[in-house]
C-alpha cells in the first residue's frame, strides 16, 4: 500500500470511490513516470539547500492579492516558494520564479518550462489520466521529483495530497519538513481562476461539479493536515488579507 502520511491510505480509498478512479491506471502511469525518470540525470531534493519555512501558492481567486501582500510584507529569500501548477503563471506575471512547482502537467506548460529553465524544481505527479502529458513533456524538463497517489516505488514519492494545491502543502510539511507554512490563494470554495482552468472566459468562473468535488477534498485534506501537524505553524492569508 501507499505510505501513511496524513492517513493517506484512508483518503486514497475514498477518492478512488468518489471519483470512480482506477487504482490500476494510477499505478500504471506512475510506473511509466518512474521508468522515464530512471533514464534522466538523477535529481534529489536532498541536494538542494531547503529552507525551514515555505509559502504555498494556490490558484484561488485571492492569489494576485496575496502575491502583492507577500511581496510587500515578506522577505521571499527566507522561504521555499512553492507554486501549485498553473499558479506558476500568476507568480511569473509578478516577476517571481518559484523554487518548486507541484504539477500534473495540465497547467500552462510553456510557463512551467520557462520557470524550470530558470531553476524551478518540479514535483511531477502521475495519475490515471495524464499519461499523454507525461509522454509529451517529461523529456523536455529537468530537476524532476516524480510523485504518485498510489504505491510508491523506485524514484516515486508519495507525501499525500490530492489536488496540486493540497499536495503542495503535504510536500512542504512531509517532504521539506517546513516548520512554518504560509498559504496564499487557498480559497477553496466554488470559484476557479484562469490559473487553474485556462480555458474559462475571463479571470474567474464557477467550478463545475467535478472541480467542486476536488476542491472539497482539497479543503478536507488541508484541514486534516493542519490538525495532524500541530508542530507546524500554518498561516492562511485568506484569514488575514
Amino acid at each position: 500500500m501507499c505510505n501513511d502520511y496524513n492517513n493517506w491510505n484512508m483518503w486514497y480509498e475514498k477518492i478512488l470511490d468518489d471519483f470512480n478512479f482506477s487504482r490500476c491506471d494510477d499505478e500504471y502511469v506512475a510506473s511509466f513516470l518512474n521508468d522515464k525518470i530512471s533514464e534522466l540525470p538523477h535529481f534529489s531534493i536532498e541536494d538542494v539547500d531547503v529552507k525551514d519555512k515555505s509559502i504555498v501558492f494556490g490558484a484561488g481567486p485571492s492569489i494576485k492579492k496575496h502575491i502583492t501582500y507577500i511581496k510587500d510584507n515578506f522577505s521571499l529569500n527566507n522561504y521555499n516558494l512553492i507554486a501549485a501548477d498553473g499558479t506558476t503563471e500568476a507568480l511569473m506575471e509578478e516577476g517571481i520564479i518559484p523554487d518548486i512547482i507541484v504539477t500534473d502537467l495540465d497547467g500552462k506548460i510553456d510557463k512551467i518550462k520557462q520557470a524550470n529553465k530558470k531553476g524551478s524544481i518540479l514535483y511531477v505527479h502521475a495519475h490515471g489520466d495524464n499519461l499523454d502529458k507525461i509522454k509529451m513533456y517529461v523529456d523536455e524538463l529537468e530537476n524532476i521529483i516524480p510523485t504518485t497517489q498510489a504505491k510508491k516505488h523506485g524514484y516515486l514519492k508519495n507525501y499525500g495530497g490530492f489536488t496540486d494545491g493540497d499536495r503542495a502543502l503535504h510536500i512542504a510539511v512531509y517532504g521539506l519538513k517546513s516548520t512554518e507554512v504560509i498559504m496564499a490563494g487557498m480559497d477553496f470554495g466554488n470559484v476557479v481562476t484562469r490559473y487553474s482552468r485556462p480555458n474559462i472566459k475571463g479571470d474567474t468562473g464557477f467550478a463545475d461539479d467535478f472541480k467542486r468535488l476536488k476542491l472539497e477534498y482539497a479543503e478536507i485534506l488541508t484541514n486534516s493536515l493542519i490538525e495532524n501537524n500541530s508542530n507546524v505553524n500554518f498561516v492562511n492569508l485568506v484569514d488575514i488579507v
